[in-house]
């Protein structure tokens, strides 16, 4: 049995939020991908068109004796705008939703409370963090092209650290 956890993190366009999350020690793989739809098997033109109800997410899977679940929901908030509804920059649309899909109850109250403290205390504090935070569904692993794309590309971020 794996020692290792998964977290599902939807904060707009997937290739950025990969890149960020493969350079935290601990995490030993980032995978892009959808969730939270409903249609079996998208493609990602149907999902860039709206068309199937999922985010673009990555599932992180990390070694909690290195990297806590807290520290990577940290690194979440510290790459998005989670007051933005259905937006991240130029992309509009739900599939670029703030989301964070809990794998069990530990995570669904880590970030309910994570949510909090930055709608208290954070960066965002000014504004309504929209982030849904909703139980994990179906993982569907993004066409193969998507994985690691920036580094593959040799392109820089989509996304700006905030903080």
């Amino acid at each position: 049995m794996s020692q290792y956890r998964i977290a599902t993190l939807g904060a707009g366009c997937f290739w950025g939020v990969e890149h960020f999350l493969r350079q935290i020690p601990g995490v030993k793989t980032v995978v892009c991908g959808y969730m939270g739809g409903h249609v079996e098997h998208p493609t990602y033109p149907e999902v860039k068109r709206g068309q199937t109800g999922h985010a673009e997410v990555v599932q992180v899977e990390f070694d909690p004796c290195e990297v806590d679940f807290e520290t990577l929901l940290t690194f979440f908030w510290q790459h998005h705008n989670p007051t933005t509804l259905n937006q991240q920059g130029e992309d509009i649309g739900s599939q670029y939703r703030s989301v964070i899909f809990f794998h069990d109850e530990t995570q669904r109250l880590a970030a309910e409370a994570s949510k909090a403290t930055q709608q208290r205390d954070g960066y965002w504090k000014a504004k309504r963090i929209v982030t849904e935070i909703c139980p994990a569904s179906t993982f569907w692993r993004a066409e193969e092209y998507h994985q690691n794309y920036l580094a593959r590309n040799e392109q820089p971020s989509c996304h700006l650290p905030f903080y």
